[in-house]
């Protein structure tokens, strides 16, 4: 009759248990010395020995001829253990016998002393399943044990059980098997079984056992019906080959083709594939590409081993740790929103998309994602700036060549200024001002220089000292392209200046908040493109804080009286 691989080679000595040496060392010390607890607590997650482990113990401590703290495994105690056929080494399941009663049987029966060997043991595996009630009547017999009884308690959740029950039993912790570890025994169990296993296909095995040496064996047996056991061979007995079509539609979403990936994924719906499966398996390739990049060294214990490390690499090299997490989160999201939606086959059509497309987002792990492409993309140095469009498009513009300043004999003659009939003039002008008629001294002639802001650009560039040769026209250009808050500033020189130098448009803005306003990316971009299309060359652009050689002139309410728009009224 056959006997499944992880039954056939359950091991039935402490020298036997692989990966497990902080554990079996230290019972077999035990073993030899005589110095045993009552009671014993296994932990681990399932398949990593703590049953088997449990048995050898039992046999170990009733063996009539132990060889170095292992069970000879000949005498009548081993073989009536192994077989079942001892009544003193019970094994109990606490999933089906988690009631008091049962415990309440159990603690008359212990009292009596064992009949063919020299302990009774019991065995309680999954103990964490006993009811509360249950394990009040455990704690009693575990306080006061005899001398001939032993429990050995198996769990794989270590937080349900009682800490009343914990301090009065040796713990031991069961580690998960490196798969290295298992991957080397299954080779072994390949060789003794005939089987023609690749390495690779152990490896892969190995890591789909997630540190489990049952799961694995069971794995392998479940490979065993090819000839050649191949990583192809596994997958295929393993129904794993959707998991290539999971890496398909990670590339058409991480390439942003949402319609390759809509239709992919319609593909795997019509197969009966449910989406939030789809999806989870999608989420389990991210993360294992996600501990590639940030654990490169060490993560390959972490991997779940359901893809293969080239397929992995790939996706690490195009894609960023950020852009990982917030697909993750988006995938996250979206299966929680599938477990009260109506419809989860469209919920995940818009997670795809989402994924897709992530500018259609503006949440912050989606931004996050765009700015480290960004600086994954400037790093690499294969990238091109584009100009920010504006608002209002115009056609290009023609070039604008200069006039060289005329010479002070050849300019016009100022025109004499108009006079206004006298009816016509301001009331505040047929009288003096009040600071004159106080005793004041102001000098009629003190704000001839100041002119209405609109007459500012159409100065000649001679009279402009602050201005180099060609701001003006590139002030005018740049003034349509400009958000209206930034547009009034372009005709104030205490505000912004510019000046071409060679090939350069160096801007000097007033400190503080103004600077702030145009040192930004797409201002500078604006003015790059309106100087370049007045000179008719590329310009590159720089900007500096003013210094503060040369204060603004100061102003004072009565430059208004300059405007017929203004009047005065009242006081002072």
């Amino acid at each position: 009759m056959y006997q499944a691989l992880y039954r056939k080679w359950r091991p039935k000595t402490f020298d036997q248990v692989v990966g497990q040496e902080h554990i079996t060392e230290t019972l077999k010390n035990q073993v030899k010395t005589g110095r045993l607890s009552h009671a014993y607590l296994f932990i681990g997650t399932r398949g990593t020995g703590k049953t088997t482990c449990a048995k050898i113990l039992a046999k170990a401590v009733n063996c009539e001829h132990p060889v170095d703290g292992n069970p000879c495994g000949k005498c009548p105690a081993c073989l009536g253990i192994e077989d079942g056929s001892v009544m003193d080494v019970v094994e109990l399941d606490a999933a089906s016998n988690n009631g008091v009663d049962n415990v309440r049987a159990l603690r008359d029966e212990a009292v009596f002393s064992p009949a063919s060997v020299k302990k009774r043991v019991y065995i309680i595996d999954e103990v964490h399943m006993l009811s509360t009630s249950a394990f009040n009547a455990l704690l009693k017999i575990l306080e006061e044990p005899p001398e001939h009884l032993m429990f050995i308690l198996a769990t794989t959740e270590l937080n349900k059980v009682p800490a009343t029950i914990l301090s009065r039993c040796q713990r031991h912790s069961f580690k998960r098997l490196d798969s290295g570890l298992i991957a080397g025994h299954l080779e072994y169990v390949a060789s003794q079984e005939h089987f023609d296993l690749d390495a690779d296909a152990a490896e892969l095995i190995a890591r789909l056992a997630e540190g489990g040496m049952r799961d694995a064996l069971s794995l392998l047996d479940q490979c065993s019906a090819a000839e050649h056991i191949t990583v192809d061979a596994v997958y295929s007995a393993m129904g794993l080959a959707g998991r290539r079509t999971t890496a398909k539609l990670l590339e058409n979403v991480s390439s942003h083709d949402t319609a390759a990936a809509l239709e992919l994924f319609q593909s795997m719906w019509q197969d009966g594939k449910d989406p939030a499966a789809m999806l989870g398996e999608l989420n389990a390739l991210q993360r294992d590409v996600l501990i590639t990049m940030v654990a490169p060294k060490g993560g390959g214990e972490l991997i779940s081993g359901g893809y293969d490390g080239g397929t992995l690499k790939g996706f690490a090299e195009k894609l960023t740790a950020a852009e990982l997490v917030s697909r993750m989160t988006a995938v996250q999201d979206a299966l929680a929103s599938m477990r009260v939606s109506s419809n989860p086959k469209v919920t995940a059509e818009l997670c795809l998309i989402g994924l897709s497309e992530p500018e259609l987002s503006d949440g912050v792990p989606e931004l996050r994602a765009r700015v480290a492409k960004l600086e994954k993309t400037v790093a690499g140095g294969t990238f091109t700036i584009s100009p920010a469009p504006s608002a209002a498009p115009e056609p290009p513009a023609e070039k604008v060549s200069l006039p060289e300043p005329p010479d002070a004999e050849e300019l016009p003659p100022e025109p004499e200024p108009e006079l206004l009939p006298e009816d016509d003039r301001p009331p505040f002008e047929d009288e003096p001002p009040e600071s004159e008629a106080d005793g004041g001294d102001i000098d009629p002639g003190e704000f001839a220089e100041f002119q209405p802001e609109d007459d500012f650009l159409d100065r000649p560039p001679a009279q402009e000292p602050a201005f180099g040769q060609g701001w003006p026209e590139i002030a005018r250009r740049a003034e349509g392209l400009l958000p209206p808050g930034l547009r009034l500033y372009l005709s104030d020189p205490a505000a912004l200046t510019g000046a071409i130098e060679g090939d350069s448009l160096h801007l000097s803005a007033s400190p503080g908040l103004i600077f702030g306003l145009f040192n930004t990316q797409n201002v500078l971009l604006t003015f790059r493109q309106a100087a370049g299309d007045v000179l008719g060359r590329p310009i590159s652009v720089t900007i500096n804080e003013m210094s503060g050689g040369e204060p603004a002139a100061a102003r004072n309410i009565e430059e208004l009286k300059k405007f017929r728009e203004v009047h005065f009224t009242g006081g002072k």
